[in-house]
């Protein structure tokens, strides 16, 4: 493992407890996207013992709350996330999910226990550059948190703003500060065909929707492989096709369901236009009708400018210049943080979580679980991060006289 192997490397003693505690406290009572209240409470709590005045009921069970600096702003801004998946825990875990069906099994749980911690960390500070806002965003796993939040204010006076996701594929002691795309674009698309119907012994008398789904298929795996440069990561699936009622009946009516994801805005655009004609040419070649409609998701989150720079310098101060990783694949994953900077500067990390004891099941599996270690390591991070942007924040403020 790269950097320090104790926790108290990066956080008191008493600080690490506290989000161990937390974060189990949490992760035994998941609620699902929009229905975040307990979790909410938790977090509200635990802000108010450290001497915060928390908002609540931000755009239903969001929370914010704001530790004032020497300066009076920007602010910068710490995100985590507070929904958990509909999943059957089977980790065996002693803390694990009470709720039947429903499971941290993505790391919100760790993500907000890590934040608290930076808070924590951020609280007993003496000289903080500027005021520094923690967000608890609710239901980043249905995409629409984040716009949610930040319609009603979440990033008013926010000069900077980071976030971070925990990552098995990396060790605890391994901070992922990639320039550049490091989430892809998340939009869904439903084509539904239709005919007459008719007798599937007399196919000429009508026209078949499911054999014009064959050849559309083919035709929309061909988008990627062939009208985009080899070079440019995108991704085309289908997950799921209904239609027919039965074997010796003509389909009158099917529909195909997919998800298309990108890593820059042309290409995402181009992927719309390029699925809406498909189908409409598929559909004209074989006489029946379509309908095409797609569902915007979430932007790609793209890290670049001061948010990079401040994340380098906050991971070399955590885990030290041989403790930082890029990217080795291109992320296809969605993540909700995209739509935050598109409006103001800042960047997204992955901490290292990877258990060194026993074996896991990825991100939104029944036996997903991490390294607690990432808690105090996350919480270290995020306080370096803030501390940095704010005197960049500070030292730009004054500069240009404001």
């Amino acid at each position: 493992m790269t950097g320090p192997a104790s926790p108290t490397s990066w956080v008191p003693k008493d600080v690490y407890h506290r989000v161990v505690e937390l974060r189990r406290a949490l992760h035994r009572h998941p609620e699902l996207s929009w229905q975040e209240q307990a979790t909410s409470d938790l977090v509200v709590t635990t802000l108010s013992s450290l001497g915060l005045s928390p908002r609540t009921g931000i755009a239903g069970t969001g929370v914010l709350a704001d530790l004032p600096g020497i300066s009076k702003g920007p602010l910068v801004a710490l995100r985590a996330d507070m929904d958990a998946l509909p999943i059957q825990e089977a980790t065996g875990l002693p803390f694990q999910s009470e709720h039947a069906g429903v499971m941290h099994a993505c790391g919100h749980d760790l993500h907000m226990a890590t934040l608290l911690g930076a808070a924590m960390l951020l609280t007993r500070e003496k000289a903080l550059p500027t005021p520094v806002r923690f967000i608890f965003q609710p239901a980043e796993e249905t995409g629409a948190g984040a716009r949610e939040l930040i319609e009603h204010g979440a990033l008013e006076h926010v000069g900077m703003i980071f976030g971070a996701h925990v990552d098995l594929r990396h060790d605890p002691g391994q901070i992922v500060v990639h320039e550049g795309t490091v989430n892809a674009s998340t939009d869904e698309f439903t084509i539904t065909l239709s005919g007459p119907g008719g007798h599937a012994a007399r196919p000429h008398e009508s026209v078949d929707p499911i054999v014009a789904a064959g050849f559309l298929l083919t035709e929309l795996q061909s988008l990627v492989s062939r009208r985009l440069p080899p070079s440019e990561p995108a991704v085309v699936t289908v997950g799921r096709i209904e239609g027919g009622t039965a074997p010796n009946i003509l389909a009158s009516r099917l529909r195909l369901d997919g998800t298309l994801r990108a890593h820059t805005q042309e290409t995402r655009q181009r992927l719309i236009h390029d699925v809406q004609d498909t189908a409409a040419a598929v559909g004209s070649a074989h006489g029946v009708a379509v309908e095409t409609t797609i569902q915007g998701g979430t932007p790609p989150v793209v890290n670049g400018g001061q948010g990079i720079t401040v994340c380098r310098e906050a991971a070399r101060r955590t885990v030290g210049p041989d403790g930082i990783r890029v990217l080795d694949v291109p992320n296809m994953g969605g993540e909700d943080f995209g739509y935050y900077l598109e409006r103001v500067p800042g960047a997204f990390v992955r901490f290292g979580a990877r258990p060194a004891d026993r074996d896991v099941g990825p991100a939104h599996s029944s036996r997903f679980d991490a390294d607690e270690l990432v808690l105090a390591m996350g919480a270290r991070f995020f306080a370096e991060a803030a501390m940095l942007a704010g005197l960049e924040l500070s030292t730009a403020r004054k500069a240009s006289g404001r």
